[in-house]
């Protein structure tokens, strides 16, 4: 009652405030000035049926006794199966392993692995999490094409294991060469006797290979030339 007072209130002065702008614009004659009082009276009486109408349909709201949306929240957990907590916890394992797959953090068979899990879980049938675990997780998952363990390289006359391992197709640093000699040595006798058509495996690096050769890059000094 007290919005409907308020609302009706600011109408007619905002009323008032339109026909006197409005008539200090223009010299109004005297039926200007009453059609624009009755534009604004019909005006005025279609805005007190909506607000009829919208306390009649507040009201009916009031009437039906509707739970509120922690009530609501903790029906659906039930209807899982699931705490408040349990689900808290999901979203964490969610979250984590969603971050793990934007960042392609390997094996992707892992992270299947994880995802799958996710899945067989009920809390994933709630409506935050259906989607983003059954599909967008799974696309970006599908999308995901993860380099080979190892790739095979054909010798070239010319070719010895440093600059192999030089290559940007594989290792980009020389210093690595010992990784094709590991992975070769049934058809390596001597890591300086290599020959054309030779075939070999060259095997992805680790992180921590990857560091470990990338240090010795950097703090490497060449001898001075005489």
């Amino acid at each position: 009652m007290k919005l409907s007072k308020y609302l009706i209130g600011v109408f007619s002065l905002l009323m008032l405030f339109s026909v006197a702008t409005f008539a200090q614009e223009k010299e109004m004659t005297k039926d200007e000035w009453q059609a624009e009082m009755t534009r604004l009276q019909t005006e005025k009486e279609s805005l007190n049926k909506e607000i009829s109408s919208l306390q009649s349909d507040v009201a009916t709201l009031k009437s039906k006794n509707i739970q509120s949306y922690e009530d609501c929240m903790k029906e659906l957990y039930q209807m899982v199966g699931a705490t408040e907590a349990d689900v808290n916890n999901f979203r964490t394992a969610v979250n984590e392993l969603d971050g793990k797959i934007s960042r392609k953090e390997g094996p992707k068979a892992d992270r299947q692995k994880d995802l799958d899990a996710l899945k067989m879980n009920k809390i994933s049938a709630l409506p935050e999490f259906f989607d983003k675990v059954h599909n967008q997780m799974q696309a970006a998952l599908d999308a995901w094409v993860e380099a080979p363990k190892e790739v095979n390289y054909t010798v070239v006359k010319g070719d010895c294991l440093w600059n192999i391992a030089k290559k940007p197709a594989f290792y980009g640093n020389g210093f690595a060469w010992p990784n094709i000699y590991k992975a070769n040595r049934d058809k390596i006798k001597n890591p300086n006797l290599i020959f054309p058509k030779q075939e070999f495996k060259i095997p992805k690096l680790t992180d921590e290979e990857k560091a470990k050769y990338e240090k010795i890059k950097t703090n490497y000094k060449p001898a001075p030339v005489k």
